[in-house]
């Protein structure tokens, strides 16, 4: 039981909650960015949540199922089709055996993801399945002509009216203040700080450009970050660490967002609004 990669987009990856408890050896955890889209998707066709997926970035992803499928896309928001006929988002669809699946370019978010029922059933690395992009652990990511193997049905799929889709006011980031908020030149101005997303933004962590964070001079000792961790470089474009970031970092760390927003990084396009607010 596989799938056929006709159309590997951007960047596709097998992503699952990620490889935690590897920190203390330099490997990053990777694992789905927008945790609420992948669950929920994994929810919708039977899966437990921490299973296998796909998750595309801005341009989707094209495959043919080598078996029938019952599948879901949630995440972004994009065309789904199945040879050519219109599918819904979050919700489970299943497909006969030889259906070509096309995930369209991302018409708002960035991340879009694609459960099958059983999961993606890739060789795991330190007990992860997921694609880590600065490590360069786990699976590479998805090439054309790639095959990947699909696991047995877990259950029979549901359907809930719950999108996933984080609640909290868009473009708002709730954080708290971090080990090295003092090196801030005026910590006030971190609570309504505000920025714009960055080009380089990526899933290591999202640059945040324009906030005007001003802070000392000098470096700190490296020493561990965690995820959700703000970085502040002396450029002053301060860095959210995302679930590819390096294990141990030379920045101040002057804030860290509440898990609950991760979901949204996950989704910023280059140019949207970012507004920081302690909680």
């Amino acid at each position: 039981m596989s799938l056929r990669v006709l159309d590997a987009g951007l960047l596709t990856t097998v992503q699952d909650a990620g490889r935690v408890g590897w920190a203390h050896l330099g490997v990053p955890r990777a694992g789905y960015l927008d945790r609420a889209a992948a669950t929920f998707a994994n929810r919708l066709v039977g899966n437990p949540v921490e299973t296998a997926l796909l998750e595309t970035t801005l341009n989707g992803v094209a495959v043919r199922l080598e078996r029938a499928h019952t599948v879901a896309v949630t995440g972004a928001r994009c065309d789904v089709r199945a040879d050519g006929r219109a599918l819904p988002q979050d919700e489970p669809v299943t497909l006969r055996r030889g259906t070509e699946l096309r995930v369209g370019p991302a018409r708002s978010g960035v991340r879009s993801y694609v459960a099958l029922a059983g999961g993606l059933d890739v060789p795991p690395v330190l007990g992860s399945r997921s694609t880590d992009t600065l490590a360069g652990v786990g699976p590479p990511p998805l090439v054309t002509d790639d095959r990947v193997p699909v696991g047995r049905p877990h259950a029979a799929p549901v359907w809930s009216p719950t999108s996933g889709r984080a609640a909290h006011e868009p473009g708002v980031l709730r954080v708290l203040p971090g080990p090295h908020v003092d090196w801030l030149q005026d910590p006030d101005r971190l609570d309504g700080a505000r920025g714009r997303v960055g080009a380089e933004s990526n899933r290591v962590g999202l640059r945040v450009l324009g906030a005007d964070l001003r802070r000392r001079a000098g470096e700190v000792p490296s020493e561990g970050v965690v995820l959700g961790a703000v970085q502040l470089p002396p450029s002053g474009e301060a860095v959210v660490f995302l679930n590819d970031h390096p294990t141990t970092g030379g920045y101040p760390v002057v804030a860290v967002v509440h898990p609950d927003d991760l979901g949204w990084c996950a989704q910023a396009r280059p140019g949207d609004e970012v507004v920081l607010r302690l909680c």
